[in-house]
């Protein structure tokens, strides 16, 4: 795992924020925890190649086109990680109340050990990890313009969560760009 603060300077940062705001076409879907439907506590936006299909808590996601400031960013991203992203999951923390809870990103079409790269456009968020035998747990503040890269075994070892935050009023946007595999990404 790899983070760095300042991967995005201020300027740019808020313009993608606002940007972000008004152009990506946000959703709230709604998914099944114990045997009830409730909308989930974001609103969020699926971009990337076609063929990225992507399923997580029941849900199926089919990309909508990369939209240009996006691709950059996935350009971007390729030159300073080396890794290919060909998805991108966007989720706007409209405020505090706005949550993420405990899991990993270790669905099958992500293969064996995924990269995923996030970055952090807004309000500083807590970004809590856990290592799955319960021994070890610890947090970083997510700030704006901030790069979190997730790689190797992380997702098999450990959970991440961005609980609630009461006194948070800012929206918090989470680019979180990951590599979608074919052979993997089969029917619905």
């Amino acid at each position: 795992m790899h983070f760095y603060r300042c991967w995005l300077e201020n300027p740019e940062a808020n313009r993608l924020l606002h940007h972000f705001q008004q152009r990506l076409r946000w959703q709230q879907p709604q998914i099944r925890m114990f045997g009830k439907l409730i909308k989930i506590p974001r609103m969020q936006a699926w971009y990337g190649e076609a063929e990225a299909r992507y399923r997580y808590s029941g849900l199926w996601l089919e990309p909508i086109p990369w939209e240009p400031e996006l691709l950059a960013l996935q350009q971007r991203l390729r030159v300073d990680t080396g890794s290919c992203f060909n998805a991108v999951l966007a989720n706007w923390y409209r405020n505090g109340n706005d949550s993420m809870g405990w899991h990993s990103d270790d669905e099958p079409e992500l293969g064996v050990e995924p990269a995923i790269a996030s970055i952090n456009l807004g309000a500083s968020r807590r970004f809590q990890m856990r290592h799955r035998n319960g021994a070890y747990k610890f947090e970083l503040e997510l700030s704006h313009g901030s790069l979190l890269l997730m790689t190797g075994s992380t997702q098999h070892h450990w959970q991440h969560a961005i609980p609630k935050q009461k006194k948070v009023t800012d929206p918090r946007i989470n680019l979180t760009f990951r590599s979608i595999r074919g052979d993997e990404n089969h029917g619905k």
